[in-house]
């Protein structure tokens, strides 16, 4: 992939499967195949949009990233470092660079503690700082979030969902990581408190050099925050390239389709809508060959058996379609 920036994160075939028990003894019967076998890089400095359907694996590709979930199998490369094989002090440390805000802000929050308690532990579990310079530092977190001192001592239930969003984002900022994996970070909040915290992330990039994995499946957010967009379907990527390229030349059926269902605010501009049938397939009993034929509006016999492989088309862009054999645009 060529770019100009250094590959920041590189995350290779990344599978997460969950096990299905049954049977009086519990015994694994299968499994759901959340994640299979996911590649891409983020870049320094950039926002790399992931998108895709409920249930698509999104949110546990992030999660196993970070080791919140583990991964079955793969590999995240941090500026080179095998992360998920380190241990011990070295793991520790390159965890501080990675970090993860929560789609629901008041379920990553621990009640009984207030806002100053939960700023300082990082910091704690870090063993970085002395006390007087540790609460200096909650002080700056929550002026640089857009919140005064006067919140310190309370408990997240005393806050709006955007201030508790906020405090989600002091966290993940306080040990001044490279790397932010967002996780859905405004589908909880209203339209007008969405714009302010995507203009808080926004300005957090720029300040403090960050690069985002930006977990969304509103299109729209995404393609005004990303500088690419990796599109996502029953545990696959199916197209990455830049933000430009994927609203304006998206080349897989299934990208086509969800930016279809973009609203437009003129209502006098028609727009053809590609509505898709069917359910989305179990991830548990994925279909044969390309995992979207079943809903497919332009299949061919060769999609219903054999799996395309994600290939460059064309610089930076990918496709993991049979519409686009290796070398064909």
């Amino acid at each position: 992939m060529e770019n100009e920036k250094q590959v920041i994160l590189s995350v290779r075939d990344m599978v997460k499967y969950f096990p299905i028990k049954g049977g009086l003894l519990g015994r694994t019967v299968g499994h759901v195949k959340a994640v299979d076998k996911v590649s891409f890089d983020l870049y320094e400095g950039e926002t790399l949009g992931l998108v895709g359907e409920s249930g698509c694996g999104k949110s546990t590709l992030g999660r196993s990233i970070l080791e919140i979930i583990e991964p079955t199998s793969g590999t995240v490369q941090y500026r080179g470092k095998d992360v998920l094989h380190l241990k011990g002090k070295e793991k520790k440390e390159i965890k501080q660079k990675m970090q993860f805000i929560f789609q629901d802000p008041a379920a990553s929050l621990n009640p009984r503690r207030t806002l100053e308690q939960i700023l300082l532990e990082p910091f704690i579990i870090h063993k970085m700082l002395t006390p007087e310079e540790r609460r200096k530092r909650v002080a700056e977190l929550l002026e640089i979030v857009g919140l005064s001192s006067y919140y310190i001592h309370r408990y997240p239930h005393e806050l709006s969902g955007g201030q508790k969003q906020r405090i989600g984002i002091a966290r993940a900022i306080a040990l001044n990581p490279d790397v932010i994996i967002c996780d859905e970070p405004v589908s909880a909040l209203d339209v007008s408190i969405q714009a302010q915290v995507i203009n808080l992330l926004e300005d957090l990039q720029k300040e403090l050099h960050l690069s985002y994995l930006f977990v969304a499946h509103d299109l729209s957010v995404v393609q005004h925050i990303s500088d690419r967009v990796a599109v996502m379907y029953l545990g696959k990527i199916v197209e990455i390239s830049d933000c430009d390229n994927i609203y304006s030349r998206a080349k897989h059926p299934y990208t086509i389709s969800l930016l279809s269902a973009i609203p437009i605010a003129d209502p006098e501009v028609e727009k053809e809508r590609i509505i898709l049938e069917g359910d989305v397939p179990s991830p548990a009993n994925p279909p044969k060959g390309c995992r979207f034929h079943t809903r497919c509006f332009k299949c061919m016999d060769i999609c219903k058996s054999e799996e395309p492989e994600l290939i460059e088309q064309e610089p930076g862009h990918f496709i993991a379609c049979h519409l686009y054999p290796k070398g064909e645009n």
